[in-house]
């Protein structure tokens, strides 16, 4: 099977389009290895939010998708108005947070 393309960005390379509705870009300095890290605690979460069994449980996983957001620079802060030092300290410390709360 052929790998998809990526998806369509902004010429400000700060979104992604997908279906016609912008998405906010990854931070395209977060290293690979610590994006697929932080890519593996957002599908988890995923995983735990349509598995939820509970509110307790749904919220947990909430959780742990915000926190991979975060750290990915897809919420919060927007990673192009952060200094270089802010954005590598937002994915190292989110990383640790996530592999400390859940690891695997």
């Amino acid at each position: 099977m052929a790998a998809k393309p990526p998806p369509e960005k902004t010429p400000d390379g700060h979104f992604v389009v997908i279906n016609g509705r912008r998405w906010r870009a990854t931070d395209p300095d977060v290293p690979e290895e610590v994006a697929a890290r932080l890519r593996r605690h957002l599908m988890a979460g995923r995983r735990g939010v349509r598995d939820a069994e509970d509110a307790g449980a749904e919220r947990v996983a909430r959780g742990r998708v915000q926190g991979a957001k975060v750290a990915l620079g897809e919420r919060g802060t927007p990673w192009w108005e952060e200094s270089g030092e802010e954005r590598r300290r937002r994915w190292e410390e989110g990383l640790a947070r996530l592999d400390a709360d859940y690891p695997e």
